[in-house]
């Protein structure tokens, strides 16, 4: 399958906490299809991205390079990257929308992620004018025009926050009722405490929705072995 666009995210391995993430969505991303009846009042804007949290936002291919090649880089990626441990993941509102995030440290968890920008940047294409002109806003920092520049996405490095989008942007008056729906949802998944093991590489179709390419396990940093 030829894909417009590719990323790299983290979307949880096979078991429940996937299952649920997609059912709430509606999208499930390992397999590229439907699931479920989602509220698409709520998830019709994240739906189409899949359940996930991006480590390398999408990106096309610089000229020259190929599919083949990126995958050859992923893997090489995911074979030098520790995994990490969080105290756990849980729901809370971010700005006008509602997504689980981690709780305790993230060091660990903001390395990860900026090496997954830097190590893959060499095939990143450059940003068009078009893309330059979208992915501006009018509220940005410094620190993000920078980043959009040298990176292709203003929310890295130290403006990096890992998040698993549950809604589109929110009405005010439906936000805590949307909280307590997703608390509901996902408190039959094991996310306190969870360990990032995985690193997705997905791929973005024509119609404007991703699909996972390949799980990769990251290497436990002593023994050398997929945890």
């Amino acid at each position: 399958m030829t894909y417009t666009r590719y990323a790299i995210y983290y979307t949880p391995p096979p078991g429940r906490f996937a299952e649920l993430g997609a059912r709430w969505l509606g999208w499930d991303i390992a397999k590229g299809q439907p699931v479920g009846t989602p509220d698409l009042d709520i998830v019709a804007t994240p739906r189409r991205y899949g359940f996930h949290a991006t480590l390398k936002a999408p990106f096309f291919l610089v000229d020259g390079v190929t599919e083949d090649d990126l995958i050859c880089a992923f893997r090489d990626l995911a074979q030098n990257l520790a995994p990490v441990a969080l105290e756990g993941l849980e729901v809370r509102r971010l700005g006008g929308f509602v997504a689980l995030v981690p709780f305790g440290n993230t060091d660990a968890l903001q390395s990860l992620a900026a090496d997954c920008v830097t190590r893959l940047d060499p095939f990143r294409a450059p940003l068009s004018e078009a893309e330059r002109l979208r992915k501006t806003k009018p509220h940005m920092t410094q620190a993000h025009r920078q980043n959009l520049e040298q990176w292709g996405y203003a929310h890295v490095m130290d403006s990096f926050r890992f998040h698993m989008t549950l809604s589109g942007p929110l009405p005010k008056d439906i936000r805590d009722r949307v909280m307590t729906q997703a608390e509901a949802h996902f408190a039959p998944a094991q996310i306190a405490p969870l360990t990032i093991a995985t690193i997705t590489l997905v791929g973005e179709r024509a119609d404007g929705t991703f699909k996972s390419i390949e799980q990769a396990r990251l290497r436990d940093p002593q023994t050398g072995a997929a945890i």
